[in-house]
């Protein structure tokens, strides 16, 4: 069973197929999907899931905190399910390929005291980029 699923069914959420299968979407590392692809690879699990359910569940799942949106460079906003393990973003600048990514130390204590302007610093988001190996191959 996938970590986001043990976390579901820890919380009691109601465990619909439609969900179920949403969730199984999501499993694994270095997933970053868009709702679209949620909703390809859940129709072929199971080809009556709707649109309107794919997207619900996916919102659903962001307001419990247990998947991420990410958006990078205008594109589509994707779903990471590594929502309860500190990472950073690594995103290839010419196909939009994202990988998680735990750089060394504590993003938070990369902005000096003087540059926090009096706010209280409460979370990091840093996004590498460059070029995925596929894309530096290409001409």
């Amino acid at each position: 069973m996938s970590d986001l699923l043990q976390r579901l069914r820890g919380r009691g959420w109601r465990m619909t197929a439609q969900r179920r299968v949403v969730a199984e979407v999501l499993a694994g590392e270095h997933v970053h999907l868009t709702a679209d692809e949620v909703l390809a690879q859940a129709t072929a699990r199971l080809p009556e899931i709707s649109r309107a359910t794919v997207y619900n569940t996916l919102g659903e799942l962001v307001s419990l905190g247990e998947v991420i949106e990410v958006t990078t460079d205008g594109r589509a906003k994707r779903y990471d399910p590594n929502a309860h393990r500190p990472h950073q973003h690594l995103v290839c600048a010419d196909c939009g390929t994202i990988r998680d990514v735990h750089p060394a130390g504590d993003p938070l204590t990369a902005l000096p005291s003087a540059e926090r302007f009096g706010f209280t610093v409460l979370t990091a988001e840093m996004t590498f980029r460059g070029r995925c190996p596929d894309c530096r191959t290409r001409p």
